[in-house]
């Protein structure tokens, strides 16, 4: 009783200071995206990328931006990785192998931030550094960017500019994140996480073993790797090290990076939509969403409906003794409905229907709330989705926010949400019908099964957490997995911001007696049963395939 009430306790707090920070944060972030004028950091770098800030571009030009942006970094880091040996602060660390740097990039690049790699082992400081973090900065930002487009999309009327991706990159990379990690990073070091330029420190162990036991820049990492949803950890247990998280504390700061900026981004969607109902109900689709799946997992953990659970009072194999059952079910929930993929427990650990809800909360898009940016994008393609199934049921041409969605931006809204089922399914049926694949399990059965669905699942959404139990690094794995990351960041990408330029170029249509109100809760009841129902039911049988059956048994 005392555990579940900490529980309790502890996802409360979230909740209330999550309450507390929506509204200045979103509107902050409203301030940045909307204001005419640019800082001198600014300025410098506009001037040094040769960019006009204050050109308008239309979708197919945004989009090329952003292409040629992500391909400038994945070849930057690729090679980074493979200089590695020959860089300041190496640490002695060999050059990273051409399939694992070529994961490891793409990885970064697509804010997945999958690792197959021991990174305390592999990379150096200045790779560490220079390449990953710096990563998990723009990647994050380049996903905020593709939100504000959208929402331009719908707040602008019979133009074609949508923004400039390179002032949105700049922007919400020095006016948003950059602040907020620095604080975070003193909060977490503080908290008792390291930062430190140290080597590796040999000690001995209590069976008398040695043991190298790294430094590094780990608290500058931690808090952009939380705030930004990346998840990419600096040492290979992630936030179950003591090094990343310390202590419970540090535990709840962390979710609560997690969680800030995307819980935030609805309010600043209301305000640039001059409508802020509707960045309410889009914000309460998202917590209906998270609240049932913060409960359920902690529900079936705390149950520890196993054999082995239940004769010893507890699901804690895989969790560290430091956070519990109810703190690890509660970060794995907050990593797995964002595109977070950080783990301070083993989800391969997990119950059957604790793992499965892992996998769930990936296949409803990451939208509740998602990634940062990429969460709200998701969530306003859902909107899109809903109000168009509302028009066909009553026999109307359906509108949002004062534009008509019609067989244009159904097409592309289709497409969007069929990427990631397409990439998942696909890359699992070609594992599990590969001999040579289906050797790299340690284990058969449904559980197999649920090991190989979830890394596709990850990949595929962005997510990057890993349910272990099968060798990853291998070059098939690394190849596959690469391919996954990039189809599923950049397809979605590109549908979004095409649905944009649809959107930007319409006249407003003045909302009549026909018009679906969409900011009440009938809207947000609609919105969560088209989430689960069009999307996450089209996982249903692989579920029952693998969680499910054993669950079951």
């Amino acid at each position: 009783m005392s555990s579940t009430f900490a529980g309790v306790l502890f996802i409360g707090s979230l909740i209330i200071v999550l309450g507390l920070t929506h509204r200045p944060l979103g509107d902050y972030m409203y301030r940045v995206y909307t204001s005419a004028k640019h800082n001198v950091v600014e300025r410098f770098i506009y001037r040094l990328l040769g960019v006009q800030p204050d050109s308008e571009q239309r979708w197919s030009v945004y989009a090329r931006s952003v292409l040629a942006f992500s391909l400038i970094s994945v070849l930057f880091l690729y090679g980074l990785q493979r200089l590695q040996d020959k860089l300041f602060l190496s640490l002695g660390m060999a050059p990273v192998t051409d399939h694992t740097a070529w994961n490891t990039a793409i990885s970064f690049v697509t804010n997945t931030n999958w690792q197959s790699y021991s990174g305390e082992s592999t990379m150096g400081h200045l790779v560490q550094m220079s390449g990953l973090a710096v990563q998990n900065f723009v990647s994050a930002a380049v996903g905020m960017a593709i939100a504000i487009a959208l929402v331009r999309g719908f707040a602008r009327s019979k133009t074609e500019g949508l923004g400039n991706f390179w002032v949105d990159l700049v922007r919400g990379s020095i006016r948003i994140l950059l602040p907020i990690a620095f604080v975070g990073a003193i909060v977490l070091v503080a908290g008792g996480l390291i930062q430190n330029f140290a080597g590796a420190h040999e000690l001995t162990t209590l069976t008398g073993s040695p043991q190298a036991i790294t430094g590094g820049p780990v608290a500058s990492q931690e808090v952009i790797k939380e705030l930004g949803n990346n998840g990419g950890g600096f040492y290979n247990t992630n936030s179950a090290h003591p090094f990343e998280n310390a202590t419970t504390w540090t535990n709840w700061f962390q979710i609560f990076l997690i969680f800030l900026i995307p819980f935030a981004l609805p309010r600043t969607f209301g305000r640039m939509v001059g409508q802020v109902k509707q960045g309410y109900a889009i914000l309460a689709v998202m917590v209906t969403l998270a609240v049932v799946s913060v409960v359920l997992l902690n529900v079936f953990e705390l149950a520890g409906n196993a054999t082995v659970p239940q004769a010893v009072g507890a699901a804690m194999e895989g969790k560290d003794v430091r956070f519990g059952v109810s703190n690890s079910a509660t970060f794995a929930a907050a990593t797995t409905l964002t595109s977070t993929g950080a783990v301070n427990s083993f989800h391969d650990s997990f119950t059957p229907l604790g793992g499965m809800m892992t996998m769930f909360n990936m296949m409803l898009g990451e939208v509740a709330p998602g990634g940062a940016g990429a969460g709200l994008y998701g969530m306003l393609v859902l909107a899109v989705i809903t109000v168009f199934i509302a028009g066909l049921m009553v026999g109307r041409t359906p509108e949002y926010l004062g534009k008509k969605i019609g067989a244009r931006e159904m097409k592309l809204a289709s497409m969007y949400f069929l990427v990631t089922p397409t990439l998942v399914l696909l890359g699992t049926a070609l594992a599990m019908g590969s001999p040579v694949q289906r050797a790299s399990m340690l284990n058969s059965g449904p559980h197999g099964l649920s090991e190989v669905l979830y890394a596709f699942t990850s990949a595929s959404n962005n997510n990057g957490s890993a349910f272990g139990g099968i060798t990853v690094n291998t070059t098939w794995w690394d190849v596959a997995t690469g391919l996954a990351m990039v189809f599923g960041r950049f397809l979605p990408i590109i549908f979004v911001l095409a649905l944009a330029g649809s959107l930007v170029k319409q006249a407003p249509v003045p909302a009549s007696a026909g018009t679906l109100p969409t900011h009440r809760p009938q809207f947000v009841g609609m919105v969560v049963g088209v989430t689960i129902i069009v999307v996450a039911l089209t996982f249903l049988p692989a579920l029952a395939l693998g969680p499910l059956a054993e669950g079951i048994h």
